[in-house]
């Protein structure tokens, strides 16, 4: 595949399977969740090998280093070649614990919370946001 000369941010972000739509992408670019060295990109920001981007998607915070261009999208198998995932392990498993972390759900029409039931629900809070 030959390389392109010039690609946008939006377009390489979505070519590496980062988002799922290339519009979803822009968004995330004018919203100022895409930085480079601390500093919002617009969309149209040429990408260049060997650059560090920051990508905030929900709660989950990516760091990529771009290894190659890539201007169509392709599998997700061939796409990981194309970057390098630089992101601390501390923050991917504070990503993945939020999955782990018990549901609290009460069964619908189940009526109000007894007093006790409060003081339950009030301590299994407690144990995670303490931490």
């Amino acid at each position: 595949m030959a390389e392109p000369e010039k690609l946008r941010i939006d377009k390489y972000l979505w070519s590496i399977r980062a988002f799922k739509t290339r519009s979803i992408a822009t968004e995330a670019c004018k919203a100022g969740r895409v930085k480079l060295n601390g500093q919002n990109l617009k969309p149209s920001h040429v990408v260049k090998i060997g650059e560090v981007y920051t990508v905030q998607k929900g709660i989950e915070r990516r760091v990529i280093q771009v290894a190659a261009l890539l201007e169509r999208r392709v599998d997700a198998k061939t796409a990981v070649n194309f970057y390098e995932d630089l992101t601390p392990v501390e923050e991917t498993h504070a990503y993945k614990s939020v999955f782990h972390a018990p549901n609290l759900s009460r069964d619908r029409g189940a009526g109000r919370p007894t007093k006790k039931d409060r003081r339950d629900i009030d301590d299994l809070q407690e144990g995670w946001f303490d931490e």
